[in-house]
């Protein structure tokens, strides 16, 4: 159920709306645009007149929405949802670059050089030391911080260090994990299952929504299918379908969707010149000699070279990096 509300209209109005929605058996999602404020109904009962809404003072028009995900829907917040860390924004004009190392020990290498490239997040790994470590890191260079959340019971020690909680393909349908998300502001980047569909993943972003956090941020992390040569599929037109039925911003990760550092800075260039908000990006110091995920990383040359490809890919997209 969607009721969009008249520009203009009063909060009196507004209240009315919601309380004959509640009374109906609906959970009332608000979302105040720059000309209109739009009421998102989940749940409810089904067999009631339309017409009771749209007669109501104050407001423009009233839906019935068939999509099984409403608030995560195109059209609950029509403008786009964009997400503020300080004076960083997602999901607006710049192209946001998250970047990092899986290996702990190379953490303030990788900060420095991810920074002076150009990224805006440090991609962090690790335990609660290693996150910790990370935080420091990130500090020093001015970047933000984005961390895995695995469990519900990791998430309040993940939030002391990072500004983003990152849950991983495998989680994607861990209900418990996804509520949990949705009690708290911190913003969530949101990996597509191996095995996921579109759907599947908007599905999974609901259930954050739902609990009242906004902040969710969707990645393109490659699917799987019978293709073996990189580890898995990166399906780049997933980004202009997503952005087309959903608010949220997307982002790409061509390193876990290839496997393969030869192959990561063309699918990065292709996720920018589809329309993706971001990009995470695993770099290492020394790929070859890296503990873990040394295929897929970049080297801190091919970064650098990769981010001025992505600036000018940007600008002809009308994007800035």
């Amino acid at each position: 159920m969607l009721v969009v509300m008249q520009q203009g209209a009063t909060e009196e109005q507004v209240q009315n709306v919601i309380d004959r929605l509640v009374d109906l058996g609906f959970d009332v999602h608000r979302s105040t645009g720059v000309m209109h404020t739009v009421l998102g109904g989940v749940g409810g009962k089904t067999d009631f007149d339309l017409a009771m809404f749209e007669v109501m003072d104050g407001v423009k028009e009233a839906h019935r929405i068939v999509s099984p995900y409403k608030l995560a829907s195109r059209s609950f917040r029509p403008a786009g949802t964009t997400i503020r860390i300080r004076d960083l924004t997602i999901g607006g004009e710049q192209v946001v670059v998250i970047a990092g190392t899986p290996a702990a020990d190379q953490i303030d290498r990788c900060a420095a050089i991810v920074a002076e490239a150009g990224a805006h997040i440090l991609h962090a790994l690790g335990d609660e030391k290693s996150l910790a470590e990370a935080r420091a890191a990130a500090d020093r260079h001015g970047l933000f911080v984005l961390a895995e959340a695995a469990e519900v019971a990791s998430v309040a020690q993940v939030s002391e260090h990072a500004d983003i909680l990152q849950v991983a393909a495998r989680n994607m349908q861990n209900f418990a994990l996804l509520r949990e998300l949705g009690k708290r502001p911190r913003p969530v980047l949101l990996e597509r299952g191996l095995a996921a569909t579109i759907e599947e993943l908007l599905l999974a972003a609901e259930l954050v929504l739902q609990g009242g956090n906004y902040n969710v941020i969707l990645c393109e992390r490659g699917i799987r299918t019978f293709e073996t040569y990189t580890a898995a599929t990166m399906d780049i037109s997933a980004i202009p379908i997503v952005k087309k039925l959903s608010h949220l911003p997307v982002v790409a990760d061509p390193s876990l969707a290839t496997g393969r550092r030869d192959k990561v800075p063309a699918m990065a260039r292709a996720a920018v010149a589809a329309g993706a908000d971001g990009l995470v990006i695993e770099v290492h110091p020394d790929p070859d000699h890296a503990s873990v995920d040394g295929a897929q990383s970049l080297r801190p040359d091919q970064f650098s070279e990769l981010m001025g490809q992505l600036r000018m890919i940007a600008a002809a997209v009308g994007r800035t990096l």
